[in-house]
């Protein structure tokens, strides 16, 4: 009778450690896997996914174990609502995402309301952290800021060229816009057009035999890649030489392969290449070993998981409001695209954007280069 009662008690240890060690903590990674922009939405995948399998082989998060779910939200910001929903229901703690600054705002209401931390890697518009929320992050600066460089920079170097302002529409593109507008304005530049496209459209050629007649020098673009490659094409081939200058969103290598020679000489403002970050290397080199390169918001996306595991394992819980204040308090933190700390409203206390110039590098491909 005592040797069975050892042996429950035994079993009874076992499947309790068996539970712990089996653990997992839910993390969401929304963006859009499909579509148009999917190959942001890979960089998001891609980067939280290798975070989390570096984060688990070193222990996890308070001991539990990551595990990755999924949410396409193809850029839609009612789809992106209901990937909200779906982790909300999935049981999903917190969250990488999303890309889209116009899916970012609406979905972080749903995330607010069930106690679900955002860190969004790619999401710029200033109104994301400027509603009070208590979870709502970013890895990466805000419009106002890329706005600034961007004005800054034509206003030094376009000075006595006419000046088009184009954005899609979006809460991102005329956001960025407005922005780079404002900071332009108050250093003397005024635009001869203002004009807005709508996102998805093929054919520019009324916009651009309308900045053709303005004698517009320089487009200022707020959008995405898909749309400014198509202007760019069609600019070349309507005869409208102007340089087209653009930011973050245009920061893929996909922009290339739609504008063809057209991207030669493009402006884009993007943060110093954490490619370049000492303290990216290793993971840098996973990736290039996969046979992914890790552009733009990759290691972005990897940060946003590594200051939530750092953050966690800091305040000794894995309470997503917890979590939210020691990001805030206990910075700042470690991580691939270097030290980051946060304000009250979840921006972070770095910002940093720079000018790039795309052209061919010296394998003959076309990319962009920090100037």
């Amino acid at each position: 009778m005592k040797k069975l009662l050892l042996s429950a008690v035994a079993l009874t240890a076992m499947v309790a450690y068996g539970g712990s060690a089996w653990a997992e903590v839910l993390v969401g990674v929304g963006g859009p896997l499909t579509g148009p922009n999917a190959a942001f939405g890979a960089q998001l995948q891609k980067g939280a996914e290798q975070a989390a399998a570096d984060i688990n082989a070193a222990g996890g998060i308070n001991g539990e174990q990551i595990k990755i779910v999924l949410g396409d939200d193809v850029s839609d910001a009612k789809q992106g609502v209901s990937v909200a929903n779906k982790f909300v229901a999935d049981g999903v703690k917190f969250v990488v995402g999303h890309f889209n600054s116009g899916v970012s705002i609406p979905a972080s209401e749903v995330y607010a309301e069930n106690g679900i931390l955002q860190i969004t890697p790619a999401s710029t518009n200033p109104q994301f952290t400027e509603r009070g929320m208590w979870n709502t992050f970013r890895t990466c600066g805000r419009d106002d800021q890329q706005g600034a460089v961007a004005g800054a920079y034509i206003a030094e170097k376009f000075k006595d060229t006419k000046v088009a302002v184009v954005h899609d529409k979006t809460p991102y593109g005329q956001g960025l816009a407005d922005e780079t507008k404002k900071a332009m304005n108050s250093l003397g530049i005024t635009e001869v057009m203002y004009e807005g496209i709508t996102a998805g459209d093929k054919d520019y050629s009324a916009l651009i035999s309308k900045m053709k007649e303005a004698g517009v020098g320089v487009v200022y673009f707020g959008g995405l890649h898909t749309e400014a490659g198509l202007i760019m094409r069609q600019m070349a081939d309507g005869g409208l030489k102007a340089t087209l200058m653009s930011g973050d969103g245009i920061t893929s290598n996909e922009l290339a392969s739609i504008a063809g020679d057209a991207v030669n000489g493009t402006l884009m403002t993007f943060p110093p290449d954490p490619r370049k970050n000492p303290n990216a290397a290793d993971a840098v080199k996973k990736f290039r070993d996969a046979g992914f390169e890790p552009e733009a918001y990759t290691l972005y996306s990897y940060a946003a998981l590594q200051v939530i595991a750092e953050a966690a394992n800091k305040a000794g819980t894995n309470d997503p409001e917890a979590v939210a204040a020691a990001l805030k308090e206990k910075g700042p933190y470690t991580t691939v695209i270097g030290e980051l700390g946060w304000n009250e409203k979840g921006d972070i206390t770095r910002p940093d954007y720079v000018m790039y110039t795309w052209k061919k590098g010296e394998d003959g491909k076309y990319s962009y280069f920090q100037d």
